[in-house]
């Protein structure tokens, strides 16, 4: 299975959205907090191209933030994007 990573901040409701959303199905995830770490978000910042969060990668691939999530999880690709 892909490793999920998620930058998160601890009063974004997108990002407990999100955290809920990969704890219901039982996925295990890197949670990266970048409350309060400037050179976090930065990097973060950089790799994603931009500086909201959550933002999310399913290995390779920048999944992007919790409404991305949710679709992927609605049109049924987010099992098969965590099996590829």
């Amino acid at each position: 299975m892909n490793p999920v990573v998620i930058y998160t901040s601890a009063w974004c409701p997108f990002c407990i959205r999100a955290l809920h959303l990969l704890d219901k199905k039982g996925i295990g995830y890197k949670n990266i907090n970048v409350d309060g770490r400037p050179a976090v978000r930065q990097a973060m910042a950089e790799k994603a191209g931009s500086t909201s969060v959550p933002q999310i990668w399913v290995g390779d691939t920048h999944v992007g933030g919790c409404d991305d999530l949710h679709a992927l999880e609605g049109q049924g690709q987010l099992d098969t994007l965590l099996k590829s």
